[in-house]
Order: structure tokens, then C-alpha cells, then sequence
């Protein structure tokens, strides 16, 4: 057997960024601090190809499946129902990490993965000595309905006897699950909190001028994937055209997941602006968030670590439904005075969202001195990941006596 050690990362969703973004984000940093460390991620995502990946990461595509309004599953791509989608997704999990044999298994988000697709191998991965990790976002939900939710899905047993650790990428400053989550204090000693994930300049990242960025200074507008950005999108269209004399540009990233029709409609009516940029979809958005005077977001995981990562004052409108969690990071972070929120109030008068843009100098930025406290999630997570991941002779034992 070769000293190399093997990295697995499942994440389930195949609808939005977020998942992917924050899988990827921590295999780049685990090779970077591992040397002989090799990663997979084995992800639904329709447009994991669209992101480069460092040596020493690959993925596996599974076919990928989207949830429709009744709450139902169904095959993003393929013609066939949707068990046998299952059925094929759970095999080729299976089988990778039969084949792979991973020292480490993080599961992202979801503890049995969709529909219960990961537990086989959980349990396999188990009896073969593999040390198994749930990885957990800061928030998930407002804490009544996730209780409900894994009560339905009879979560907390998996938690009890199919995990060894459970990483949650935050800091109960701004959610603390132990506290308050229903039944989470029957697992605390396996919870560790990373705080968040660092975002940084690519390397190698594509010059600003390809990127057609409106004039300094501007706004960044972003909904993530998009598929839910829509009245986001709309309100800020609206404010320019409402209020013409704003002071600043825009560029809206409208998302690869937005509607066609929808994304179309904004395209048009942004081109009749002249403050406003479109783009559809940036694999690299981190130069954007390094340019901008200020973001505008919906607040998102991912969204989050880069307002502090980049240390940028935001406005975020948070959506409510179908989960509550956007509105409970952002209500917690405006709380400790880390960017300003505005409620969507299903009116969303255009002079509103003007007047908020125009007061952009007021809005709070994070601070260099927090955010160094907050962003500590990388570095934690190989520390925590070290005794399986590294293959180097421990240092010799330093005795102190007296």
C-alpha cells in the first residue's frame, strides 16, 4: 500500500453553487496543505466542468436530479424515473469509494445524502476503518424545521453511529446548533466548529478587462446559481430605472440557474441602462468581489465567506422560503455589525432599494480584525483532518517537566 492518503467529498445537490463552491474551495486547501493528499468530489452538478480544478482534485459526475415545487425529486437530464436515477447515483458512490478507498469521507450538508443514497457506503466506508466527517454550513435552517425535517428522515441516529465527526463552518456567534437545535447536544463531542472558509485571488485568474466591468465604482450584484434570484435581480433593475441618477454602476451576475425567460427579460432591460452590466455565469468571481466598491447578494453560505474574505460593505436581501437560513445568517450578522439587510417585503418599491444604494458609503464594512477571527475555517479543518490526512513522521514529543 503507497503512503499516499485519499480524500472523498460527496455533496448531493445538483441545483446552485453552494454546495460545489464550498467543496472545492476546501480539497484546494487541503492539497495545498497536504502534499501527497488526493481528493474526489463526487457531486451532481450539471456545471462542475465549468470550474478548474488544482492537480490532485478530480470529480465524479453522478447523474444529477432537481427537487420540484411539491417537494418531489425528479432526473435533471435523463428519461427515466426517478428510483432508477437513485439507484444509479447511490451505485456509483458506492463504487468509488470502494475503488478509492478513502482514508477520509466528508459528506457535505446532507447526512444521508438524497434520499438516503450515502448510507451504504457510510456504513461500508465504517467497517473498513475510514474516519467519517459531516460537514455542516453554519445555519441550515430555522432550527423548528430542521427538526422537523430529520425527524422525518430519522437523521439523528446516522449522526450517532455512522459519523465520527461533525464540522460545522461557522462560529456560534452567528448560529450555535448545540444551542439551538433540539437533540445536537446528544452528538457535541463530535462537533467542531471551523469558523469560515477563506476566499482568495485565484491564481492565474483572467484580466478584469475581459470581464467587462462597468465603471469604478460599482456594485456588485449577485444571486449565486440564480435559480431564485429573480426578484432580486428585478428590485435592483428597478431602483436604476426609478432613479437614473444613481451614483454608481452595476454589474449583475444573474446566475447560470435562472430562468431562460427570466434572464433574458433583465438582459434587455439592463442594456437600456447605462449604469447596468449583465453576465451570466463567473467560475472566478473572486477579482469581482476584489473590485467592487460594494455587494449587493441575497446571503448565501458562500456569499458570506467572501463579503468578509474581502472585506466589502453589503446590502443582502435575504429569501425566506423554502428555508430560512439566508435570513438567519444575515440577521445575526447585521447584529454584529458586519453588512446591513434589507427585508424583502414583497413590495419592493424601486425607490427603496435606490435610496439604499445611494447610502452605500454608510453601509458597514467587516473589518480586517474581525474577519481574521471569523475566517479561520480553512486552516481548522486541517488540523482537525491531520491525523488521517498526513503522511509526514509526527514530530518528536517535546517533555517538559517542573
Amino acid at each position: 500500500m503507497n503512503a499516499q492518503k485519499r480524500l472523498l467529498m460527496y455533496s448531493h445537490d445538483s441545483f446552485g453553487l453552494g454546495h460545489l463552491r464550498r467543496c472545492r474551495t476546501i480539497a484546494h486547501a487541503l492539497v495545498r496543505h497536504f502534499g501527497d493528499l488526493s481528493v474526489i468530489i463526487l457531486s451532481g452538478s450539471a456545471i462542475i466542468g465549468s470550474f478548474d480544478f488544482w492537480p490532485r482534485v478530480d470529480f465524479v459526475r453522478i447523474p444529477g436530479v432537481i427537487k420540484l415545487r411539491n417537494g418531489e425529486y425528479t432526473p435533471l437530464q435523463l428519461h427515466i424515473d426517478i428510483e432508477k436515477t437513485l439507484e444509479i447515483r447511490s451505485a456509483i458512490i458506492q463504487r468509488t469509494a470502494e475503488v478509492f478507498a478513502p482514508h477520509l469521507f466528508l459528506v457535505d450538508k446532507e447526512p444521508l445524502g438524497l434520499r438516503g443514497e450515502v448510507v451504504s457506503t457510510l456504513q461500508m466506508l465504517r467497517r473498513r476503518g475510514t474516519r467519517c466527517i459531516l460537514g455542516l454550513r453554519d445555519v441550515m435552517d430555522e432550527p423548528a424545521s430542521l427538526i422537523e425535517e430529520w425527524r422525518r428522515k430519522d437523521v439523528f441516529p446516522a449522526l450517532e453511529s455512522l459519523y465520527d465527526e461533525i464540522w460545522v463552518y461557522g462560529l456560534p456567534e452567528i448560529f450555535d446548533p448545540l444551542a439551538e437545535i433540539p437533540g445536537m447536544s446528544r452528538v457535541k463531542e463530535k462537533v467542531h466548529f471551523t469558523g469560515y472558509l477563506r476566499r482568495s485571488m485565484p491564481e492565474g485568474s483572467a484580466p478584469l478587462s475581459e470581464l467587462e466591468l462597468p465603471a469604478d465604482p460599482f456594485l456588485l450584484v449577485t444571486t449565486g446559481g440564480g435559480g431564485d434570484g429573480a426578484d432580486l435581480v428585478d428590485w435592483v433593475i428597478s431602483a436604476y430605472e426609478a432613479d437614473p441618477d444613481i451614483p454608481y454602476h452595476a454589474l449583475l451576475v444573474l446566475g447560470p440557474f435562472m430562468n431562460l425567460e427570466e434572464r433574458s427579460s433583465f438582459q434587455e432591460r439592463a442594456a437600456r441602462l447605462p449604469k447596468l452590466r449583465t453576465t451570466t455565469f463567473e467560475a472566478r468571481i473572486e477579482p469581482l468581489y476584489e473590485r467592487a466598491a460594494g455587494i449587493i447578494a441575497m446571503g448565501g453560505y458562500n456569499t458570506f465567506c467572501e463579503i468578509l474574505s474581502f472585506n466589502r460593505p453589503a446590502l443582502i436581501v435575504p429569501r425566506t422560503v423554502p428555508r430560512r437560513e439566508q435570513a438567519l445568517r444575515a440577521e445575526r450578522a447585521e447584529q454584529l455589525g458586519l453588512l446591513r439587510v434589507l427585508p424583502d417585503d414583497g413590495v419592493r418599491d424601486p425607490l427603496a432599494m435606490a435610496a439604499q444604494i445611494r447610502g452605500l458609503d454608510a453601509w458597514p464594512r467587516p473589518g480586517h480584525e474581525r474577519t481574521a477571527r471569523f475566517l479561520t475555517g480553512l486552516e481548522t479543518i486541517a488540523e482537525l483532518a491531520a491525523p488521517w490526512l498526513d503522511s509526514r513522521p509526527p514530530e518528536p514529543a517535546i517533555l517538559r517537566f517542573g
